[in-house]
């Protein structure tokens, strides 16, 4: 007999079974608290998860804000217990609260968060592989895959040898595929700007890092006696005359721009991008070697835990609009399902030293849209009778 309950009534239920078979998995069950320092992710997080949290404050003006997501509380809290580093799984059930529209916006969210394995290809193909248990549980077998790595981006830009203002604003907004193309259309702009009354820092800081420009930034407005200039800090105010100062030198060279366009246009099965990676690399003479290497060997692990290459789509242009991805992306769609997707995760190594970790600590996970595979399991349960929902 079907349950003819609502998706939100039997969503906790449902992945019950789930998470049990995550904890036998090696993933504790973690249940960090709804009420959350605001600061984390109004740094790390992504622009959406920015524009719609919930804020307020606490007696003592701290800011504080309902958990839009689990991955950074689950990473806080792996972080106070395990400050060394020591490696730990972790998998939860609860919701989560976001400004969505029309949407409700308390959620349910499941997922999963590795942290601590150096073995990171075979963490990544493992947390694809529980990614797409999850999806079977729902009976949602038509999935596509979506993948794409961060890493590969970086490594790029590295053997390109940019200024670093534009390679620190070209990773930043991977992400972000609009600003992305901004940039790369400003790169291919040779015209220098105009001439303005900071000419003379602007002539000190070409050629330099962000920290020589901090530095000097930092000089010049203690001399001034002030330590923000129309509400912008010292450090903003260092990265603009930085970014100036890197404009002004002109355009980067037009054999530059051709790779990364060439780059961002990969796309395909992981194996047949690692062709043409490879390929690449080759040609423009870049120092990509051991980021393919690494994708190479994450695909051979993904394939032995059955997972369909075919299946699977890379694209070097993929990004999630996450702010602290640093490798591996990847997202679960059911087919024809738009660009909404059921399960979505990824690595985020740099994450845990940005939250207070004396060193890098490697970290993977993906989170589960219960609210949409609930769904998807109860029109499926629907249509076929005698199943439960």
């Amino acid at each position: 007999m079907n349950d003819t309950r609502a998706p939100e009534a039997t969503a906790t239920a449902a992945w019950a079974a789930l998470l049990s078979s995550f904890a036998q998995a090696g993933y504790v069950r973690a249940e960090p608290p709804i009420l959350q320092p605001a600061e984390p992710f109004l740094d790390l997080s992504g622009e959406g998860i920015r524009r719609s949290l919930y804020l307020t404050s606490d007696p003592g003006g701290e800011e504080l804000c309902l958990r839009p997501d689990l991955t950074i509380p689950v990473a806080r809290d792996y972080l106070a217990a395990h400050p060394d580093g020591e490696p730990a799984g972790f998998c939860y059930l609860g919701p989560v609260f976001r400004y969505r529209g029309g949407k409700p916006s308390e959620f349910l969210q499941a997922g999963v968060e590795s942290f601590g394995r150096s073995d990171r290809a075979a963490a990544d193909a493992e947390m694809l592989a529980l990614a797409c248990e999850a999806t079977a549980a729902a009976g949602v077998t038509d999935i596509d895959i979506r993948t794409g790595d961060v890493a590969l981006f970086i490594a790029l830009i590295d053997a390109l040898k940019l200024y670093p203002v534009w390679r620190r604003r070209l990773i930043k907004d991977f992400n972000r595929k609009v600003s992305l193309a901004q940039d790369i259309e400003r790169l291919t702009l040779a015209a220098a700007p105009a001439h303005n009354e900071y000419e003379g820092v602007l002539a000190a800081l070409a050629g330099s890092d962000r920290n020589a420009a901090l530095a000097l930034v930092t000089d010049l407005m203690t001399i001034a006696g002030t330590t923000n200039v129309g509400g912008r800090s010292v450090a903003e105010i260092a990265d603009r005359f930085l970014e100036q100062s890197t404009l002004k030198g002109g355009a980067l060279p037009r054999d530059a721009l051709q790779t990364i366009n060439r780059f961002l246009a990969i796309a395909g099965t992981p194996e047949a991008a690692s062709r043409q990676l490879r390929a690449l690399a080759a040609d423009a003479s870049l120092d990509i070697d051991a980021a393919i290497d690494q994708f190479d060997s994450r695909t051979a692990l993904m394939k032995a835990r059955g997972i369909a290459l075919d299946a699977v789509r890379f694209s070097t242009a993929f990004g999630r609009g996450v702010d602290y991805y640093t490798g591996f992306e990847f997202e679960l769609h059911r087919k024809g399902n738009g660009d909404d997707p059921l399960v979505a995760g990824g690595r985020y190594d740099g994450l845990l030293t940005r939250l207070g970790a004396a060193a890098p600590i490697p970290a993977v996970g993906f989170s589960i849209w219960v609210e949409a595979l609930a769904g998807l399991r109860h029109q499926i349960a629907a249509r076929i009778p005698g199943t439960v929902s």
